[in-house]
């Protein structure tokens, strides 16, 4: 999906992890991202799936998920009756997440990731995950709502090293944000560079600080490019 000289392929470490993540694309962001996470966040883990869709109330595959019983369901989402992950023991997590959990992240923009949970009834019933962000995005080459939204591969990120705290995981996560971070650094040397081959002159030099992307602070987002992801 990227060009040779910006391809993260060779930074790639996957790991293995006792949760399945399942990852709910909107189609935009399927068919026309290129600098979303999604998809680099689905080859960071070798125990994840990409579903394409905006109304998952009838998707097969969601629904073969769902009523699996011997899955444990459960979409990432904030919300005052969310499980926070930032606040509970090990055996708290561990007994709410179960054997074999199953944690279904919304990747889209702000407005279509709470479409596409409106739309989706089945979503709608399952436990909601949540955690208190505490670290500010390093995807400064893509406008967020605030400061500290997420993109999908850093809330993941989080939410890995929340479950390893919690011994949920025992996966090592120190280099799950390195392909990312290449990524971003293409992006900006293209952008800063004038001695790269695609350096663009008239294009605009200023990277603007998250705390002034927004001027309607009266809106309330959850994190990144929906997700909780993108």
């Amino acid at each position: 999906m990227r060009p040779t000289s910006t391809c993260v392929c060779a930074h790639l470490r996957p790991l293995q992890t006792k949760t399945r993540f399942i990852i709910l694309m909107h189609p935009r962001e399927y068919r026309k991202e290129r600098v979303g996470t999604g998809r680099i966040t689905k080859l960071q883990l070798e125990n994840s799936e990409i579903i394409v869709g905006v109304d998952f109330t009838h998707n097969d595959r969601v629904n073969e998920i769902l009523n699996n019983k011997n899955t444990s369901p459960f979409l990432l989402y904030p919300g005052e009756e969310s499980f926070n992950l930032s606040v509970r023991n090990s055996s708290e997590v561990n007994s709410f997440m179960g054997e074999h959990p199953h944690l279904f992240i919304l990747d889209g923009t702000w407005a279509c990731a709470r479409k596409m949970l409106k739309l989706s009834k089945n979503l709608q019933k399952l436990e909601r995950v949540s955690f208190d962000n505490t670290i500010e995005s390093k995807f400064i080459v893509k406008q967020q709502p605030a400061p500290l939204c997420l993109s999908t591969i850093e809330t993941v990120y989080t939410v890995l090293n929340l479950f390893r705290k919690g011994e949920l995981e025992h996966c090592e996560t120190k280099d799950f944000l390195i392909p990312f971070e290449k990524m971003i650094e293409y992006q900006l040397d293209f952008k800063l560079n004038p001695s790269c081959k695609h350096y663009r002159p008239e294009e605009s030099k200023e990277i603007i600080p998250k705390d002034q992307y927004r001027k309607n602070t009266r809106r309330v987002f959850f994190t990144e490019e929906s997700d909780w992801g993108s």
